[in-house]
């Protein structure tokens, strides 16, 4: 009896292996369910598109995203795995925290919402929601939202497009656009949309029917 006591006792402190215990690795940065660090760093992915989260999973591991952790992690990861995890992240709707205030002015956020929302003819430069989505959620399948986003996180990422140390699939249309893009654009754009209250429905908006201002590679899973 003590023996058939004792069996029963492992077995009940088993770790059950599901998707959520084999990610437990990824939220110790992320944030439980994916809603982001508490650092600035390390961005939210609950809730964004699949496609756009698997193909980030793939250029980590392939090496279009240069992170030695993130590289580390996947590099033995198959296809189908890295598409599991992208679907259980995706399917994560954690509440957003709320926005916190920048240093910016109000000359620099409107420049930032007039970029978002209307772009710059003159410097070639189209509005960040003909391809994210009018309220930059994102749109489905593979184009993420970028509102909810701490400012830093946006800076570094826009900022390693413009030097080019993140790339795409070709061809790379962000990197066009940031290319055209001076540091006072950036700052504007990534102040106005740090400071952005997440809409109560903040899933993607379903797929564009027209077509995209640029070409842009590997938009779909």
């Amino acid at each position: 009896m003590l023996g058939s006591a004792g069996a029963a006792g492992v077995d009940a402190g088993k770790i059950p292996d599901t998707i959520a215990q084999r990610v437990a690795a990824c939220v110790v940065c992320h944030g439980k369910e994916g809603r982001a660090g508490s650092d600035g760093y390390y961005p939210r992915i609950a809730g964004k598109p699949a496609g756009y989260l698997y193909n980030q999973l793939i250029n980590f591991r392939d090496g279009k995203r240069t992170y030695p952790v993130m590289t580390a992690m996947l590099e033995n990861m198959s296809d189908a795995y890295l598409r599991e995890i992208a679907q259980y992240f995706s399917d994560q709707h954690p509440p957003y925290p709320e926005p916190q205030p920048t240093q910016s002015n109000p000359v620099e956020r409107e420049r930032g919402r007039v970029l978002v929302h209307d772009g710059d003819k003159a410097k070639g430069i189209p509005a960040c929601v003909a391809c994210h989505s009018a309220k930059m959620t994102g749109t489905a399948p593979a184009i993420p939202g970028l509102i909810g986003l701490p400012r830093d996180y946006l800076l570094g990422q826009i900022g390693a497009w413009k030097i080019g140390t993140r790339h795409a699939a070709a061809p790379d249309c962000m990197a066009e656009i940031v290319k055209k893009m001076s540091a006072t654009d950036i700052s504007a754009v990534t102040a106005w949309l740090s400071e952005q209250r997440v809409p109560a429905d903040a899933s993607p908006a379903p797929a564009l029917k027209t077509r995209l201002p640029l070409e842009c590679g590997k938009l779909a899973p």
